[in-house]
This record gives C-alpha cells, structure tokens and sequence, in this order.
C-alpha cells in the first residue's frame, strides 16, 4: 500500500499546531441529505475563516468523471477554475477554542490508504477525539426535531442521543472506515447520521446543518452561533407548511409520519444533553450570556478569596 504521507502535503502551518486538539470531520459524496454536510463545511469554512494545515492529493483520491470540476465559460474564454477541495484546517470556535476541520468531497479511490493518512494525521496531532457527521433519508417527518443515530465508541453519546440503532448493512461512507480504524485503536470517536425527511433529501434544508452543529457541540464542547441558520430554517419550514396545508395528499403524509414517529419516540425518549426541556438548544446569544454569568462567577469567586 501507497505510503500515506504521500497522499498529503502539510503547510508551514502544521509545525504550530497545538497538539491535544478535537478533530471535526464531513465529506461531501455518496450521500447528504438535506445538504446537511454541505452546509455545516460552508458554515465552519466561511464563519471561522480557518487556516490550512494540510492538503490532499486530489488527482489520487478523485474520479473527475464521476464528479467533474467547474469551469467558467465568459463568452469566448475560460475565466476560472474550481478543483475539488479536501483540506484539514486548523480552526476557532465563537470563543476561541481551536478545533481541527477534515472537510471536501469524499475519495473515489484509496480507501485504504486515506484512512491510513487520516489515522497518521490523527496521530501527529494527538487529537483528543474524533467527530464526523453525515446526512441520510428517513420516512420521517419535518414537523418534528431532526433526530440522530450516533455510532463509535463513545457511550456517553451513543445512549443519550441516539434515538435508532439498527441492526443492518449500509453503503458506507469513507469515513465508516476511519471509524472503524479509529475504534480499533481504542481513539475516542463518534459519527452522527442525521436522519433527514426522505421529501427534503434533495433540498438545501438549514435544520440540517443546526442539527449537525448541535451533535457536534454535544460531543465536544465547541460553540457555534446557529442564529442566523435558525432563522433560514424558519423561513424554510414556513414554506413546506404553506405547500403541505394547500395539499390534502401532502398533508395526510405528513400526518402519518407525525404518527409513526411520535409511536416510535414513545419508547425513546432521549434528546440532546444541550438542549432544555421543550427540546430546544439555547442561541448563541444565550449561550454567551450563560459563559459571561459564569466567568463573572469565578471572577468574584477568586477576589473573595483573595481578600
């Protein structure tokens, strides 16, 4: 097997890299419902402005064919070229933790051999824990929160939030590899399948990425402003409500996944640990709040026994 130091090249950035750090993980490709995967790296890539730490190797891990780059035609000449992307980058939160970002398409080929970098990468960085999302197609409804099945070996994740845990084969993912190369290693990790409507699979559905935002917090402590996201979701379900209530056809499908879900969820009742008891996680804005009430609390508390 190729060496896999070979299918990437590091930046001058990766000698200053803390090590210890998270590493957040989703790859565009096979499957992304909802855009969910899409959106979350746009979000973290455009919000965080991180910084490349290493870059892989692109014409040994894409099959142009099978997804091919975009060219831009101005009347009687090319103009630009976008190649495909995967990247690890080092990042900050809304507070400033650093975080490592594998993001860009999923490899077609040297499965093998990118799992074997990842792991190397994993290694060099001493990464604290491993975290990768996904996005599926599920016979459920968008009237209700976007639920999760959460698979590695980090229990305290597994039983709080995973509210389906099959027994089945699915295609898989690149990143089921470095999952299961991870566990073996006994490295923490966790991967969320978002279990996204089946009718909003091929939409670009905002929830989906506050969904993968919250799984991710949850796992890692990282906090990110989902305001902005939140309120296109709004805007969004507004739209699919108008349609479904101006059809009768819609509306009876949307009712009977509303009854099959709520069956299901009677003997499931888990939620997030970050969200309160309506099921709702806090805005960034109340977030910031609480982390200022708690600063202020240590502040006082350290003066008072200063004195």
């Amino acid at each position: 097997m190729r060496n896999p130091d070979d299918l990437y090249e590091l930046s001058s950035l990766a000698e200053t890299v803390p090590l210890g750090l998270p590493l957040i993980a989703g790859l565009t490709g096979f499957a992304d419902a909802g855009a969910g995967v899409t959106q979350l790296s746009e979000y973290l890539l455009d919000t965080f402005d991180p910084e490349i730490v290493a870059q892989f190797d692109v014409d040994s891990l894409l099959d142009y064919r099978a997804r091919r780059p975009t060219i831009y035609f101005d009347q009687t000449h090319l103009t630009d070229y976008q190649p495909a992307k995967l990247n690890l980058y080092l990042a900050k939160d809304e507070i400033g933790q650093q975080f490592l970002l594998l993001t860009g398409f999923e490899p077609d080929f040297q499965w093998e051999a990118f799992t074997a970098a990842v792991l190397a990468l994993v290694d060099r960085f001493a990464v604290k824990t491993t975290t990768w999302v996904h996005a599926i197609p599920m016979p459920v409804p968008h009237t209700r929160p976007i639920g999760v099945t959460v698979s590695g070996n980090r229990h305290e994740l597994t039983d709080a939030m995973s509210i389906w845990k099959p027994h089945t084969q699915v295609p898989a993912n690149a990143l089921h590899l470095v999952e299961y190369r991870l566990q073996q290693l006994g490295h923490p990790t966790a991967g969320f399948v978002l279990l996204i409507p089946h009718y909003l699979s091929d939409a670009e559905y905002p929830m989906a990425a506050v969904k993968a935002l919250e799984s991710i917090s949850a796992a890692t402590g990282l906090i990110f402003p989902t305001d902005g996201l939140r309120d296109e979701g709004a805007e969004f379900l507004g739209r699919i409500g108008e349609q479904v209530a101006n059809n009768a056809e819609l509306a009876k499908l949307v009712a009977t996944l509303e009854e099959r879900h709520d069956n299901y969820m009677l003997d499931n009742p888990l939620r997030s640990p970050l969200t309160d008891v309506d099921g709702e996680l806090p805005s960034a804005d109340d977030i910031a709040a609480e982390l200022e009430n708690f600063l202020a609390t240590r502040r006082n508390g350290e003066e008072s026994s200063a004195s």
